[in-house]
C-alpha cells in the first residue's frame, strides 16, 4: 500500500524553515534560455531582488506538501480533501493552466495547442503562472500548501528545493490499465463545472496483483444534458501523457526518494476505499468517516 506506512506526527505541523528569494532560483536556471514576449517571467513583486526578506514563518507554519502521480490519477481529488480537512491552500498548476486558456492573456493560444497534443507545459510557462498564485496567496496571509501537479522536472525540483523545504512528497500509483479507463471515462459539466466519471473499473487480480474496482461517479440528473469530455481526454492523448510522463517525471520521484521525503501510496480503488487508507497513511485521523463516501 503506502512505502512508509505512517509518517510522523510532527510532519502534520512543522517548524520554522528558511526561505530563500524564488528570483535568484529563477535567473540562474533560466540564464541560458531566450524567452519571447509570451513567455517572460514576472517575478512577483515580494520576491524581487530589492524586497524586504520574506517575512518569517511561525514556528508552527502548516505543512508544505507535494502530489505526485500520472496525469488523472487523482491528486486533485484527494490533495483538496486535506486542503479542507488541514485548511491550507491547494495549488493546482493544472487548474492554474485551465484558468489561463479560459482568459484573453497572451499565453492563452499558446497553451491551447500544447494541451490538445497531449504535451507536457514548459518550465517557464509553469513557474510564471505559480509565482502569479503564490503572489496572491502572499498578500492573503497563506501559510502552508499542497501543490499538485508540480514539480514535474527535476530542474523545477531543484527550484522548490531551492526556495522553501518541502515537508513530504506523497506519489500516488494505479495500475495503467485502470488509469488510463478512468481517464476516457472523466466528464464535465459545461454548466456548473462539476466533476464525474462514466468508467465502471473492475479489474481482476492475477499474477500476485490484487484486484481493484472503481465504481462510476454519476452527474445528478439536471447535469447529465450538459456534460462534456475533456478535449484532450482521448486514448491517444493520453497515452502520450503517460508516456511523456514515464520520461520527464518519474526521475522526480528519485529526487525526493533520495531525500527521503517520498511516500508511495498505491490507490486500492475508488474514494470510499483510499480515503481512509490515505488519512492512515498520513498519519491523520479517519473522524468524518462521511466523506469517505461522498
Amino acid at each position: 500500500m503506502a512505502v512508509l506506512s505512517r509518517i510522523p506526527k510532527t510532519l502534520t505541523r512543522t517548524t520554522t524553515s528558511s526561505i530563500k528569494p524564488l528570483s535568484s532560483y529563477i535567473s540562474r536556471s533560466f540564464s541560458s534560455t531566450t524567452l519571447n514576449s509570451e513567455t517572460d517571467l514576472k517575478v512577483p513583486s515580494f520576491l524581487s531582488r530589492n524586497s524586504p526578506p520574506l517575512r518569517q514563518e511561525p514556528k508552527d507554519r502548516n505543512v508544505q506538501w507535494v502530489f505526485l502521480g500520472c496525469p488523472g490519477v487523482g491528486k486533485g481529488t484527494y490533495a483538496s480533501r486535506l486542503s479542507s480537512r488541514l485548511g491550507i491552500p491547494h495549488i493546482a498548476t493544472g487548474d492554474l493552466v485551465r484558468e489561463e486558456l479560459n482568459s484573453s492573456g497572451t499565453l492563452s493560444s499558446q497553451l491551447k495547442e500544447i494541451v490538445n497534443q497531449g504535451k507536457l507545459v514548459s518550465d517557464e510557462i509553469i513557474i510564471s503562472l505559480l509565482s502569479k498564485r503564490l503572489e496572491a496567496g502572499e498578500a492573503k496571509g497563506e501559510s502552508g500548501f499542497i501543490l499538485d501537479g508540480f514539480p514535474r522536472t527535476i530542474r523545477q525540483a531543484e527550484i522548490l528545493e531551492g526556495v522553501t523545504d518541502v515537508d513530504l512528497v506523497v506519489n500516488l500509483k494505479l495500475r495503467e490499465e485502470a488509469l488510463l479507463a478512468k481517464c476516457l471515462g472523466r466528464r464535465i459539466c459545461s454548466h456548473c463545472g462539476g466533476n464525474y466519471n462514466i468508467a465502471c473499473i473492475d479489474i481482476k487480480g492475477e499474477n500476485g496483483k490484487p484486484g481493484i474496482y472503481m465504481a462510476p461517479l454519476p452527474a445528478p440528473p439536471q447535469c447529465v444534458p450538459n456534460l462534456i469530455q475533456r478535449a484532450d481526454d482521448t486514448e491517444e492523448v493520453v497515452k502520450e501523457r503517460l508516456r511523456i510522463y514515464n520520461e520527464t517525471s518519474r526521475p522526480v520521484e528519485e529526487f525526493y526518494r533520495n531525500r527521503r521525503k517520498l511516500l508511495e501510496f498505491e490507490l486500492p480503488g475508488g474514494i470510499p476505499e483510499a480515503w481512509p487508507k490515505l488519512l492512515e497513511a498520513l498519519n491523520l485521523d479517519h473522524k468524518d468517516k462521511h466523506i469517505a463516501a461522498a
